[in-house]
Protein backbone atom coordinates (compact mmCIF):
# COMPACT_ATOMS: atom_id res chain seq x y z
CA UNK A 1 0.00 0.00 0.00
CA UNK A 2 1.45 3.23 -1.04
CA UNK A 3 2.30 5.76 1.83
CA UNK A 4 -0.23 8.63 1.97
CA UNK A 5 1.91 11.97 2.06
CA UNK A 6 -1.60 13.84 2.44
CA UNK A 7 -0.72 14.79 5.47
CA UNK A 8 2.86 15.93 5.24
CA UNK A 9 1.97 18.52 1.98
CA UNK A 10 -1.24 19.77 4.02
CA UNK A 11 0.08 20.22 7.50
CA UNK A 12 3.97 20.07 6.99
CA UNK A 13 3.40 16.80 9.24
CA UNK A 14 4.63 13.02 8.47
CA UNK A 15 2.24 10.59 9.57
CA UNK A 16 3.40 9.95 13.00
CA UNK A 17 2.86 13.99 13.56
CA UNK A 18 6.67 14.90 13.42
CA UNK A 19 7.98 18.03 11.21
CA UNK A 20 10.82 17.05 8.90
CA UNK A 21 13.57 17.82 10.89
CA UNK A 22 12.75 15.91 14.01
CA UNK A 23 13.67 12.92 15.87
CA UNK A 24 11.83 10.74 17.44
CA UNK A 25 11.64 9.91 20.76
CA UNK A 26 15.51 8.63 21.68
CA UNK A 27 15.92 6.88 25.10
CA UNK A 28 19.14 4.93 26.42
CA UNK A 29 20.62 3.59 29.39
CA UNK A 30 24.13 2.10 30.06
CA UNK A 31 25.64 -0.46 32.73
CA UNK A 32 22.41 -2.33 32.02
CA UNK A 33 24.13 -5.63 32.10
CA UNK A 34 26.35 -6.02 35.16
CA UNK A 35 28.38 -9.58 33.85
CA UNK A 36 29.58 -7.71 30.87
CA UNK A 37 32.14 -5.18 30.61
CA UNK A 38 30.54 -2.33 29.05
CA UNK A 39 26.46 -2.42 28.38
CA UNK A 40 23.96 -0.25 26.46
CA UNK A 41 20.24 -0.28 26.07
CA UNK A 42 19.09 2.15 23.22
CA UNK A 43 15.49 3.16 22.44
CA UNK A 44 14.87 5.19 18.45
CA UNK A 45 11.21 5.32 18.44
CA UNK A 46 9.81 2.01 18.30
CA UNK A 47 13.86 0.06 17.64
CA UNK A 48 14.97 -1.13 20.52
CA UNK A 49 18.46 -2.44 21.01
CA UNK A 50 20.48 -4.27 23.58
CA UNK A 51 24.76 -4.06 23.59
CA UNK A 52 27.27 -5.98 25.34
CA UNK A 53 30.97 -5.50 25.08
CA UNK A 54 33.03 -8.20 26.41
CA UNK A 55 36.77 -7.67 25.98
CA UNK A 56 39.24 -6.74 25.18
CA UNK A 57 40.36 -10.26 25.74
CA UNK A 58 43.54 -12.01 24.59
CA UNK A 59 43.10 -14.71 22.38
CA UNK A 60 42.92 -15.32 18.10
CA UNK A 61 41.63 -11.77 16.69
CA UNK A 62 39.28 -11.98 13.71
CA UNK A 63 40.90 -9.31 11.76
CA UNK A 64 43.57 -9.03 9.01
CA UNK A 65 46.98 -8.88 9.67
CA UNK A 66 48.85 -6.94 12.43
CA UNK A 67 48.72 -7.35 15.88
CA UNK A 68 46.03 -4.67 16.76
CA UNK A 69 43.33 -5.78 18.34
CA UNK A 70 40.47 -7.46 16.41
CA UNK A 71 36.96 -6.07 16.36
CA UNK A 72 34.07 -8.91 16.47
CA UNK A 73 30.22 -8.18 15.73
CA UNK A 74 27.39 -9.85 16.51
CA UNK A 75 23.98 -8.88 15.95
CA UNK A 76 20.84 -11.50 16.90
CA UNK A 77 17.49 -10.21 16.14
CA UNK A 78 14.66 -11.40 17.49
CA UNK A 79 11.87 -13.49 15.60
CA UNK A 80 9.31 -10.99 17.82
CA UNK A 81 10.79 -7.77 16.81
CA UNK A 82 8.43 -7.57 13.55
CA UNK A 83 4.68 -7.70 12.56
CA UNK A 84 5.95 -10.75 10.71
CA UNK A 85 7.84 -12.75 13.42
CA UNK A 86 10.46 -14.29 10.36
CA UNK A 87 13.52 -15.84 12.22
CA UNK A 88 16.17 -14.90 10.69
CA UNK A 89 19.05 -17.40 9.48
CA UNK A 90 22.63 -16.84 11.51
CA UNK A 91 24.26 -16.50 7.88
CA UNK A 92 21.72 -13.68 6.78
CA UNK A 93 22.93 -11.42 4.12
CA UNK A 94 21.52 -8.28 6.02
CA UNK A 95 22.76 -9.29 8.94
CA UNK A 96 26.42 -9.81 7.64
CA UNK A 97 26.55 -6.68 6.06
CA UNK A 98 25.69 -4.68 9.47
CA UNK A 99 28.32 -6.33 11.13
CA UNK A 100 31.12 -5.75 8.54
CA UNK A 101 30.26 -1.59 8.57
CA UNK A 102 29.69 -1.70 12.56
CA UNK A 103 33.44 -3.40 13.04
CA UNK A 104 35.08 -1.28 10.27
CA UNK A 105 33.59 2.18 11.61
CA UNK A 106 34.74 1.79 14.96
CA UNK A 107 38.33 0.07 13.92
CA UNK A 108 38.75 3.26 12.71
CA UNK A 109 38.06 4.55 15.93
CA UNK A 110 38.84 2.91 18.87
CA UNK A 111 42.82 2.59 19.66
CA UNK A 112 43.17 -0.82 18.36
CA UNK A 113 47.03 -0.60 19.15
CA UNK A 114 46.46 -0.60 22.79
CA UNK A 115 45.35 -4.18 23.19
CA UNK A 116 47.74 -6.26 20.54
CA UNK A 117 46.55 -9.33 20.34
CA UNK A 118 43.83 -9.52 21.70
CA UNK A 119 39.98 -9.62 20.43
CA UNK A 120 37.07 -7.09 21.40
CA UNK A 121 33.24 -8.35 21.14
CA UNK A 122 30.12 -6.25 20.57
CA UNK A 123 26.99 -8.37 20.88
CA UNK A 124 23.89 -6.78 19.71
CA UNK A 125 20.11 -8.03 20.83
CA UNK A 126 17.20 -6.58 18.61
CA UNK A 127 14.31 -6.60 20.60
CA UNK A 128 12.10 -4.21 18.01
CA UNK A 129 11.85 -2.84 14.82
CA UNK A 130 10.88 0.30 13.85
CA UNK A 131 13.17 1.60 11.11
CA UNK A 132 16.84 3.14 11.41
CA UNK A 133 18.30 -0.56 12.53
CA UNK A 134 21.95 0.99 11.68
CA UNK A 135 21.43 3.66 13.27
CA UNK A 136 20.52 2.24 16.47
CA UNK A 137 23.49 -0.57 16.42
CA UNK A 138 25.63 2.02 15.86
CA UNK A 139 24.24 4.50 18.92
CA UNK A 140 24.52 1.36 21.00
CA UNK A 141 27.19 0.26 20.49
CA UNK A 142 29.24 3.55 21.16
CA UNK A 143 27.57 3.27 24.38
CA UNK A 144 28.62 -0.25 25.43
CA UNK A 145 32.41 0.68 24.34
CA UNK A 146 32.16 3.63 26.63
CA UNK A 147 30.64 1.87 29.30
CA UNK A 148 33.56 -0.71 28.87
CA UNK A 149 36.38 2.29 29.19
CA UNK A 150 37.48 1.30 26.05
CA UNK A 151 39.30 4.51 24.06
CA UNK A 152 38.02 6.08 21.35
CA UNK A 153 38.80 9.35 19.38
CA UNK A 154 34.91 10.28 19.94
CA UNK A 155 31.79 9.32 19.49
CA UNK A 156 30.32 7.54 16.46
CA UNK A 157 26.90 8.67 16.19
CA UNK A 158 24.12 7.97 13.19
CA UNK A 159 20.58 8.60 12.28
CA UNK A 160 19.03 7.79 9.07
CA UNK A 161 17.74 10.56 6.27
CA UNK A 162 15.01 10.38 3.59
CA UNK A 163 13.58 12.03 0.83
CA UNK A 164 9.49 12.40 0.06
CA UNK A 165 9.50 11.22 -3.68
CA UNK A 166 12.03 8.87 -5.21
CA UNK A 167 10.30 10.36 -8.33
CA UNK A 168 13.15 12.02 -10.51
CA UNK A 169 10.83 14.61 -11.98
CA UNK A 170 9.63 15.57 -8.92
CA UNK A 171 10.57 18.98 -8.08
CA UNK A 172 8.62 19.41 -4.35
CA UNK A 173 10.64 16.45 -2.64
CA UNK A 174 11.73 17.45 1.11
CA UNK A 175 14.45 15.73 2.63
CA UNK A 176 13.35 13.68 6.25
CA UNK A 177 15.10 12.94 9.60
CA UNK A 178 15.20 9.77 11.42
CA UNK A 179 12.70 7.40 8.95
CA UNK A 180 10.48 4.67 10.97
CA UNK A 181 9.86 1.33 9.24
CA UNK A 182 6.55 2.51 7.20
CA UNK A 183 8.40 5.45 5.71
CA UNK A 184 11.86 3.16 4.94
CA UNK A 185 9.40 1.07 2.72
CA UNK A 186 7.96 3.53 0.60
CA UNK A 187 11.29 6.36 0.46
CA UNK A 188 14.64 6.37 -1.00
CA UNK A 189 16.66 7.09 2.12
CA UNK A 190 20.21 6.31 3.76
CA UNK A 191 21.82 5.93 7.12
CA UNK A 192 24.85 8.22 8.20
CA UNK A 193 26.82 8.11 10.76
CA UNK A 194 29.27 10.90 12.00
CA UNK A 195 32.36 11.42 14.24
CA UNK A 196 31.54 13.36 17.29
CA UNK A 197 30.32 16.46 16.83
CA UNK A 198 32.06 17.55 13.86
CA UNK A 199 30.84 16.90 10.16
CA UNK A 200 33.32 14.29 9.36
CA UNK A 201 31.21 10.88 7.82
CA UNK A 202 32.12 7.92 9.39
CA UNK A 203 29.68 5.51 7.67
CA UNK A 204 27.64 6.06 4.89
CA UNK A 205 24.99 3.39 3.39
CA UNK A 206 22.29 3.69 0.82
CA UNK A 207 20.29 0.72 -1.09
CA UNK A 208 17.43 3.11 -2.37
CA UNK A 209 17.87 4.75 -5.50
CA UNK A 210 17.16 8.01 -6.28
CA UNK A 211 17.83 11.35 -8.29
CA UNK A 212 21.47 12.18 -7.53
CA UNK A 213 20.66 16.11 -6.94
CA UNK A 214 18.59 15.47 -3.65
CA UNK A 215 21.48 13.11 -2.01
CA UNK A 216 23.16 16.37 -0.81
CA UNK A 217 20.04 17.44 0.70
CA UNK A 218 19.76 14.00 2.30
CA UNK A 219 23.12 13.94 3.63
CA UNK A 220 22.81 17.44 4.67
CA UNK A 221 20.10 16.32 6.79
CA UNK A 222 21.27 13.03 8.27
CA UNK A 223 24.38 14.89 9.53
CA UNK A 224 22.89 17.42 11.21
CA UNK A 225 20.42 14.70 13.00
CA UNK A 226 23.59 13.01 14.13
CA UNK A 227 24.72 15.91 16.10
CA UNK A 228 21.18 16.31 17.99
CA UNK A 229 21.73 12.64 19.03
CA UNK A 230 25.53 12.92 19.94
CA UNK A 231 24.29 15.74 22.52
CA UNK A 232 21.37 12.81 23.82
CA UNK A 233 24.24 10.22 24.07
CA UNK A 234 26.68 12.67 25.93
CA UNK A 235 23.66 13.24 28.08
CA UNK A 236 23.50 9.85 29.27
CA UNK A 237 27.14 9.40 29.82
CA UNK A 238 27.69 12.21 31.65
CA UNK A 239 24.25 11.39 34.04
CA UNK A 240 25.85 8.05 34.34
CA UNK A 241 29.56 9.21 35.35
CA UNK A 242 27.89 11.61 37.68
CA UNK A 243 26.09 8.86 39.39
CA UNK A 244 29.48 7.16 39.84
CA UNK A 245 30.93 9.98 41.09
CA UNK A 246 28.54 10.39 44.16
CA UNK A 247 28.06 6.62 45.18
CA UNK A 248 31.95 7.05 45.29
CA UNK A 249 31.92 9.45 47.41
CA UNK A 250 29.03 7.91 49.66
Amino acid sequence: MPLDTSSYSLALLRLDGRRWNELRRLNAQITTQAAADGSSYLEMGNTKVICTVDGPAEGKRTGGGGSDAGIRIEIGIASFSTVERKRRARGDKKISEMQVTIANAFSSTIFTHLYTHSTITVTLHVLSQDGSLLAACLNATTLALIDAGIPMSDYIVACTAGSTSSDSDDDKADPLLDLNAVEEQELPFLTVGTLGASEKVSVLVMESRVQLGRVESMLSVGVDGCKQVRVLLDQVVRAQGKKVIESAIG
